[in-house]
C-alpha cells in the first residue's frame, strides 16, 4: 500500500509556474507540495531564456525571491530592431512609461525560488518516478509517485499541472475536453553561448536576406547569440568558424562589430505556437508550458507561466478565504485573454523578423515595409514596447 499523504494544493512540476505558484501560496498560508521527476540539480543548471518583463521583476521582488536578480540582472530600456544594415532602438523606457526588461536566466530565478521554498520549509521532492493524477474530476484528486523506492499518494484539494509541454497532467484530462491549437515554423533557432562580451548593450534583433539573428546575453562577459536555421539542420555540420562567419554577416552594421569569444554551448531549437483550452478541467488546472508554447522570438515563456500562477494563486486565495470558487471557475477564460495577446505578439514579432521558404519578393517587401513602419511610427513602435514589456495583470 501506498503512503497516504495530504497538502491542500499538489503541483506537479518545478520549473517557473510550478515553484513561483508554490510561494505564492505559501505566502497566502496555503500549504502545498511540489513533485519533480528531474533531479534540482538539473532544473537548476539547464540554460533557458532569460528575458524578464517588468511584471515579472516586480513580482519575483515582491515575493522575496528578488535580491540577487536585483544585483546581478541587467535592466534594459529598449532594444534594436536592425535591418538594411542599419539599427533603429526601441526606447521602452519612453514609451511605456518608465517600463523595461531584466536580463536574467531562468535557472538563476529557480534556484532563488528553491532556496525561499526550503528557507520557508516547502515541501519540494526532486527525482520522483511514475507521477500520475487522478479523480481530479470530483472533490478528492490526488497525485501518485514514487520515490526512492516507496510509493505514495498525495491527497489535495486542488491539482496545479505545472510539468510543461511533454508533462503527464494535459494528457490526463479525458478525450474530447481539449482543443489543441497548434503552428510549427519552418525553421528553428541555432543558439549559442559565447565567453565574450555582448557586442551591444541591449538586445539586437536582425532581419537578413540570409535569415533572422538575435544578438543577447546572459552576463556582462557572457553573450548568447542565434542564427534562423532548418528545424533539423545538423548541429554537426556548424563549427565554430561557420557560425561566427554567419553571424558576422547578419548581423553587420556600419561602425559596428561582433565580438568573438569560445563557443561554450550550442544547439538548434525547433519553433512553434500551441494552445490548449480550457486550460482545466475539474480540480486541475494546467499552468505554463502544459497549457501553451510560444516561440522565442517575444521572450515570453516564462512570463507567461508566471501570469497563470498569479491568476491560480489568487483564485486559490479566494476560495480558501471566502469558500468561492468564483474565480477558479474564471481560471481558464482570464488566463487565455492573455494567451491569446502573447501568441499575437510572439507570432507578429516571428513573421516580421524570418524569412519563410516559400515566400515570394512580395513578402520579403511587405516585411521590410513593416519594419519601417514599426521604426519610424510612435504608434507602431509603442504597441511592440506595450507587449514587450508585459501587458498589465487583468
Amino acid at each position: 500500500m501506498p503512503t497516504s499523504l495530504r497538502t491542500q494544493v499538489g503541483i506537479v512540476g518545478a520549473g517557473p509556474a510550478g515553484l513561483v505558484l508554490s510561494h505564492l501560496l505559501h505566502l497566502q498560508g496555503i500549504d502545498s507540495v511540489v513533485v519533480e521527476c528531474r533531479s534540482r540539480a538539473y532544473v537548476e543548471e539547464r540554460v533557458r531564456a532569460g528575458v524578464l518583463e517588468q511584471g515579472t521583476v516586480n513580482l519575483l521582488a515582491e515575493i522575496g525571491v528578488g535580491e540577487r536578480m536585483k544585483a546581478e540582472g541587467l535592466v534594459h530600456y529598449g532594444i534594436e530592431l536592425r535591418f538594411g544594415g542599419r539599427g533603429h532602438r526601441i526606447d521602452f523606457q519612453e514609451l511605456t512609461g518608465g517600463k523595461g526588461i531584466t536580463i536574467y536566466a531562468q535557472h538563476e530565478v529557480l534556484k532563488d525560488l528553491n532556496n525561499a521554498r526550503v528557507a520557508t520549509g516547502g515541501q519540494v521532492f526532486f527525482e520522483v518516478e511514475d507521477v500520475s493524477v487522478h479523480d481530479f474530476d470530483g472533490a478528492r484528486p490526488k497525485i501518485r509517485y514514487r520515490k526512492d523506492g516507496s510509493d505514495y499518494e498525495l491527497h489535495c484539494d486542488f491539482i496545479a499541472g505545472c510539468d510543461g509541454f511533454h508533462g503527464i497532467c494535459r494528457p490526463s484530462i479525458p478525450v474530447g475536453v481539449l482543443t489543441e491549437y497548434d503552428r510549427v515554423y519552418p525553421f528553428g533557432w541555432l543558439g549559442i553561448l559565447a565567453d565574450a562580451p555582448p557586442s551591444s548593450e541591449e538586445l539586437v534583433y536582425t532581419y537578413h536576406d540570409r535569415g533572422f539573428a538575435l544578438l543577447s546575453m546572459r552576463t556582462p562577459q557572457i553573450s548568447r547569440l542565434y542564427l534562423q536555421c532548418n528545424p533539423d539542420e545538423d548541429i554537426d555540420a556548424w563549427d565554430d568558424e561557420r557560425i561566427w562567419q554567419e553571424l558576422h554577416v547578419r548581423l553587420s552594421s556600419e561602425g559596428w562589430g561582433l565580438t568573438e569569444g569560445p563557443i561554450l554551448q550550442k544547439g538548434i531549437t525547433g519553433m512553434r505556437s500551441f494552445v490548449v483550452e480550457p486550460m482545466q478541467y475539474g480540480r486541475l488546472f494546467l499552468a505554463g508550458d502544459s497549457a501553451h508554447i510560444v516561440p522565442p522570438t517575444g521572450a515570453k515563456g516564462l512570463n507567461l507561466a508566471v501570469a497563470d500562477v498569479q491568476v491560480l494563486a489568487r483564485a486559490l486565495a479566494r476560495f480558501y478565504a471566502t469558500g468561492s470558487q468564483c474565480l477558479l471557475n474564471k481560471y481558464s477564460h482570464t488566463c487565455l485573454r492573455r494567451v491569446w495577446k502573447v501568441q499575437r505578439f510572439s507570432w507578429w514579432m516571428t513573421s516580421m523578423l524570418h524569412r519563410f521558404p516559400d515566400e515570394k519578393p512580395f513578402d520579403h517587401r511587405r516585411q521590410l515595409a513593416e519594419l519601417d513602419y514599426v521604426t519610424s511610427s510612435r504608434a507602431a513602435a509603442t504597441t511592440l514596447a506595450e507587449n514587450y514589456v508585459g501587458l498589465p495583470m487583468e
